[in-house]
């Protein structure tokens, strides 16, 4: 095995996926700050080996990869005991990939990103009331999602489980989840919140952004 260098910024939802992923699988890993604000993702010695300038970046001797679903697919691949977190099963793995494209496409891309590229990249200081709505939207199919399972994909953890909850959590000040509403989805990020390292993986990042977002918004209108 070769050295692990996780490249990412704490407040970031697919960065906290990947460390949750290497929590699970109990890895070690050098972690690197990359600093976005201050532009340290578009240096020419990061884009040499990440050319879309994104994090998380992940080094496994000498190699390079991006894209938190990559990263965690790949991880397994290699690093797993077993395939709990990424079944070989072909209808199992159909739907671990479908949460985790939920996750991509509905949460990350059409929810979060849509609220914060304005705020932390421009000069807005209003967030608009469909946004928000969306994120509800979002709940409601996660609470279909969940139906009488404990998690994502059934009854143990997956991949899908880390990215969604990496997401979510950030809505937290945004888009408080109301138990009567959503009892499976309150109930899923209370057991979520127990996993071993949940604190450091995800607890602490996930917190950061949210008070990132209070601090940027006046105003939902």
């Amino acid at each position: 095995m070769g050295k692990l260098v996780l490249y990412g910024v704490e407040p970031s939802p697919p960065v906290r996926a990947v460390k949750m992923t290497l929590a699970a699988l109990g890895l070690q890993y050098e972690y690197k700050l990359v600093k976005l604000l201050e532009g340290e993702h578009k240096t020419a010695e990061f884009m040499r080996k990440n050319p879309q300038h994104t994090v998380p970046l992940l080094e496994d001797d000498g190699q390079y990869l991006w894209d938190s679903h990559a990263i965690m697919a790949y991880l397994v691949r290699r690093y797993a005991k077993d395939d709990t977190l990424y079944p070989k099963d072909f209808i199992q793995r159909a739907i671990v990939d479908q949460r985790l494209h939920f996750e991509t496409g509905v949460l990350f891309q059409g929810c979060l990103r849509n609220i914060a590229l304005p705020l932390f990249y421009g000069n807005a200081i209003e967030v608009p009331r469909a946004k928000i709505d969306a994120i509800y939207e979002a709940y409601d199919f996660l609470e279909v999602f969940l139906a009488d399972q404990p998690y994502l994909c059934g009854q143990t953890i997956t991949l899908a489980d880390f990215s969604n909850i990496s997401t979510v959590t950030s809505f937290a000040g945004l888009a408080p989840i109301d138990a009567a509403k959503y009892p499976k989805l309150k109930a899923w990020v209370a057991r979520m919140s127990q996993i071993p390292n949940y604190n450091q993986s995800n607890g602490y990042g996930a917190q950061m952004l949210v008070d990132m977002f209070k601090e940027k918004i006046q105003r939902i209108v």
